[in-house]
């Protein structure tokens, strides 16, 4: 992991200085670490409102599939927290010897998230209430996340676009949780913009700690929103083509 160069002692270093270089120290080594625990904290008050009425103890039996994605996706959760939490504390090859056990739940999470979209569609049809044109939002989620992670994966032995790879595929994970948060502090259909500020947090890091913005942020924040963008549009507007292709792979 890259350091900072450390200020000369007897370099004439003033009170705002030293105190941007603290920052600076803090935040290379701890800002992973601590973005996990606001994603932990997103995904916890998100899905944790009302949890006994929607997931324990529904009105209708919710499909078994419903209840093993949650456990993936929390299991996701902790990895990162833990992941992250080893490279603060310099313990990269347990970081690595755990990130193959990362790399099978990773493929497995897509997976069982589209999986689990098309239930849940079902579900939905018995109780009267279809709106296939939202499946746009799981799909780009999914997407999403997959994009993010493959190349996390690929790009293993490159840190830099290593970590913020995972910080983009992790936090496209927190649409549902944002959904779900009372609309005093989320307004409706605004998730995605709230998505983006936790990914706009690890631009501002790179600001303050290199004094530039990572190309993995440059490129991958501007296609993040692109598809977001779309997601809304086929949700929202549900234009006849993208109803009719929905009807063709699953009718």
């Amino acid at each position: 992991m890259k350091t900072l160069a450390p200020i000369p002692a007897h370099a004439p270093v003033g009170f705002g200085d030293s105190q941007l270089y603290r920052l600076r120290r803090a935040l290379e080594r701890w800002f992973y670490f601590g973005m996990a625990w606001l994603v932990l904290l997103v995904v916890g008050y998100g899905f944790g409102r009302g949890l006994s009425e929607r997931l324990l103890h529904p009105a209708q039996p919710l499909p078994w599939i419903l209840h093993v994605h949650v456990l993936v996706f929390a299991g996701w959760v902790l990895l990162f927290l833990v992941q992250a939490g080893l490279v603060s504390g310099h313990a990269i090859r347990l970081h690595r010897r755990l990130g193959l056990f990362g790399a099978g739940l990773g493929t497995l999470l897509p997976v069982l998230g589209l999986a689990t979209a098309l239930a849940m569609r079902q579900w939905h049809a018995r109780q009267g209430a279809v709106h296939d044109a939202f499946l746009a939002i799981s799909f780009n989620d999914m997407l999403t996340f997959a994009l993010a992670f493959g190349l996390a994966v690929r790009w293993r032995r490159q840190p830099e676009f290593h970590r913020r790879l995972m910080l983009i595929a992790t936090c496209a994970l927190t649409v549902a949780a944002f959904a779900r948060f009372p609309r005093a502090l989320v307004p409706a259909n605004t998730w995605y913009a709230w998505v983006d500020l936790l990914i706009g947090l690890g631009l501002l890091r790179d600001l303050i700690v290199e004094g530039r913005i990572h190309r993995a942020y440059a490129i991958g924040l501007p296609c993040v929103m692109a598809g977001q963008g779309l997601a809304l549009y086929l949700a929202f507007a549900a234009p006849a083509g993208w109803l009719a292709l929905l009807h063709a792979m699953l009718d």
